[in-house]
């Protein structure tokens, strides 16, 4: 499967638009995990654990595009756009949402 945010994949032609596909995850944060990370933003530090929780949640979000454009047909998904939101009360949610266009590539 190919991904990519470009709308063409260079060398091959779309045979065919399948249509849009999306993958989201939503992750709770840790409190304790919360309390060290702001520590560390007031020392100038990285927070190791929201990066973590960032990065599983994004590949969650793509394995799930991925299945969706499967399920489809597809061989590749053009036009990704990845965002991101916090939810919740208090911020307490992280959501990661990726779409894009399944398409046949020749």
């Amino acid at each position: 499967m190919i991904l990519s945010t470009t709308p063409t994949i260079e060398g091959r032609r779309i045979r065919e638009y399948v249509g849009i596909v999306t993958g989201e995850a939503i992750m709770g944060a840790n409190f304790f995990r919360d309390l060290f990370a702001n520590i560390r933003d007031i020392v100038g530090g990285r927070s190791g654990a929201y990066e973590k929780e960032l990065a599983r949640a994004r590949a969650l979000a793509f394995e799930e595009l991925e299945a969706e454009a499967q399920r489809v047909g597809a061989n590749a998904v053009v036009g990704i756009d990845l965002d991101y939101e916090i939810l919740g009360e208090k911020g307490s949610m992280l959501m990661v949402s990726v779409s894009g266009t399944a398409v046949v590539l020749e």
